[in-house]
């Protein structure tokens, strides 16, 4: 299991390059119009995410990251949201790479932001549950560029390039 959550951690990076990239190549008035998506425009989700990679990281090293709510904007500009997000990627591989299964055998107990209840998981689960997070999202970003006429390529994890080249 740990491996598994290795290569994730690597997917979660490689994606969000991948994704960033393509962002870069619009107009900050093309990222930030609303196109109907959950968190209205690419320039939301992004910020969604980079939210949420942050609350949940906190819950799993006991460091919580308050927010006011789940489309909060953490940055407007778009250079520093892609700086930030390079950093979350940095340290959640490095926090991934020194998990344990001890670990991952843990429970994970929390108070969720919706509705302020107490849950509780398996480590594994919630880990689980981060890095499908991620995945869903994006899917939503590519969907946008799409629509855009960007084709953000190959985003399946099978495609990671240190995979491909074995």
């Amino acid at each position: 299991m740990l491996s598994h959550f290795h290569y994730m951690a690597r997917y979660n990076r490689w994606m969000n390059q991948r994704i960033h990239e393509c962002c870069a190549s619009l107009s900050d008035e093309e990222r930030k119009r609303d196109m109907g998506a959950f968190f209205r425009s690419i320039h939301g989700t992004l910020n969604h995410l980079l939210l949420a990679d942050r609350v949940w990281m906190g819950r799993f090293t006991q460091r919580p990251f308050e927010i006011e709510s789940l489309d909060q904007e953490l940055y407007a500009d778009f250079s520093i949201l892609w700086t930030e997000r390079k950093e979350e990627d940095a340290r959640i591989l490095e926090w991934v790479n020194s998990l344990s299964s001890e670990t991952l055998a843990r429970e994970l107990v929390y108070t969720s932001i919706v509705g302020s209840q107490t849950r509780r998981y398996p480590f594994w689960f919630a880990l689980a549950h981060f890095f499908n997070h991620q995945t869903h999202h994006r899917g939503q970003v590519t969907t946008l560029l799409s629509q855009q006429g960007i084709d953000p390529g190959v985003t399946d994890l099978i495609g990671l390039p240190e995979l491909m080249e074995r």
